[in-house]
């Protein structure tokens, strides 16, 4: 279970805890005497079976309108599950909380309902307070054999963060132990995920001006638009081409008891990434008058909790097409066959955040960046600088996933084409 406690009985306990004025708080209830010894891979490893072929109600939970599996509910149990593994590993004397997706990807799409399996361990722990979680979604394998390659329908790393429960402070927990050549691989890739990350938090936009490159990309952009824009020019914005500001899409709403943690007052991550989610492939639908593919969650971050009671505010945005309205600098690429098939990549992104219910104060909760591929061609073009940043920080976050899709022997999705074999993806 995700919860242990029934709300009812930890709003009675918090009431009576912040009317007893003796209690301290802010204390560190963290024991001294943890067990921090390193722990292997197989120690966190946990295995959740969805039998979604065997049972009608179960998998009625699952089906969006369509009759195919709905990925927003996917999403909440991958990321109940890296909080069961991140548990396994540290003990249950620390609050853990999701610090990031570091990426979902669809490696092989469902054709099929089937019993899936859902599985992970911590590939990569130091001992400080942050644990890299790899999670899979495969077919169920028959008769006990191992996972095939090709049964692998989705592949994910989440990062989670280790608190002390009163001071809600860092805390150190078990470093990992490494003890086979595949185990030192794992390791090896979640070590460079994080200092990718460490690397990245320095050159970001708020700390950078763009590069030259960029800079170039920017004015060809604002010339064009004062090219659709002069009354004197023969040339006219085409239809398929979307000014950003006409893409957003927003929602609210208030955050109820139902979806919260195991801590009981703040809402379980899972939520977020399904509301998230299912606003973007809205945004991605209505920019398009299409039904969008999903190929992935890109590089996304848990900025801030989100307490139950509050309301939670998004907002969706056409961040980035690819290929993009101009990109002088565009590598060539012998599979890029998008001028054939008219497909267009697009990135969307959902900024969240959260205000008390008298709206008082406002703060940022994340930024979620989910990756569609639609049937047809079309551009996005910013108008202001902060929609230009927008483009900016999106497409260097293409070019970076795109680096790490070559490297990485989990590369699913297709590039500026159509899906596998010509094959529909997964939608929503």
């Amino acid at each position: 279970m995700r919860v242990k406690t029934p709300y009812i009985e930890a709003l009675k306990k918090q009431q009576e805890d912040g009317a007893n004025t003796t209690k301290k708080s802010g204390e560190q209830s963290n024991p001294s005497d943890r067990d921090l010894s390193p722990k292997k891979m197989s120690d966190s490893y946990h295995k959740v079976i969805l039998p979604l072929a065997q049972d009608p109600w179960l998998l009625d939970n699952y089906l969006n309108a369509n009759g195919h599996i709905r990925l927003g509910t996917l999403f909440m149990d991958l990321d109940a599950l890296s909080g069961i593994i991140a548990y396994k590993h540290t003990g249950e004397s620390v609050t853990t909380v999701t610090a990031a997706v570091d990426r979902i990807t669809i490696n092989h799409p469902l054709k099929e309902l089937c019993d899936l399996e859902l599985s992970g361990q911590v590939t990569y722990a130091t001992g400080r307070s942050s644990m890299e979680i790899s999670l899979q979604v495969a077919r169920v394998p028959s008769n006990g054999s191992e996972v095939l390659k090709e049964d692998i329908l989705m592949t994910c790393a989440f990062t989670m963060v280790s608190l002390d429960p009163s001071t809600k402070k860092p805390i150190n927990i078990p470093p990992l132990q490494i003890n086979t050549e595949d185990e030192r691989r794992l390791y090896k890739l979640g070590e460079n995920n994080y200092n990718a990350k460490r690397e990245l938090s320095k050159t970001t936009l708020r700390k950078q001006t763009p590069n030259d490159q960029e800079s170039d990309l920017i004015h060809a952009m604002w010339l064009k638009q004062l090219e659709y824009h002069d009354a004197n020019s023969s040339v006219h914005k085409p239809n398929n081409v979307v000014y950003m500001d006409r893409t957003r899409l927003y929602s609210s709403q208030i955050m109820q008891p139902q979806y919260r943690n195991r801590h009981n007052f703040m809402i379980f991550g899972g939520f977020l990434l399904k509301a998230t989610f299912e606003l973007a492939f809205c945004c991605a639908a209505s920019f398009s008058h299409s039904r969008p593919i999903f190929l992935s969650l890109d590089p996304s971050t848990f900025d801030n909790p989100v307490p139950v009671g509050s309301v939670l505010y998004l907002t969706a945005t056409v961040a980035y097409t690819d290929p993009p309205l101009v990109d002088m600098y565009a590598k060539p690429n012998v599979n890029d066959d998008h001028k054939k098939t008219q497909f267009t990549k697009v990135q969307i992104r959902v900024d969240s955040k959260v205000r008390d219910i008298e709206h008082g104060y406002a703060k940022p909760t994340g930024q979620f960046n989910y990756t569609f591929l639609l049937e047809k061609s079309i551009k996005v073009i910013p108008r202001t600088y902060s929609e230009f940043m927008i483009w900016v920080d999106a497409r260097r976050r293409v070019e970076r996933v795109a680096a790490v899709i070559d490297d990485s022997e989990f590369a699913g999705a297709p590039s500026h084409g159509a899906p596998h074999n010509g094959k529909r993806g997964i939608t929503e």
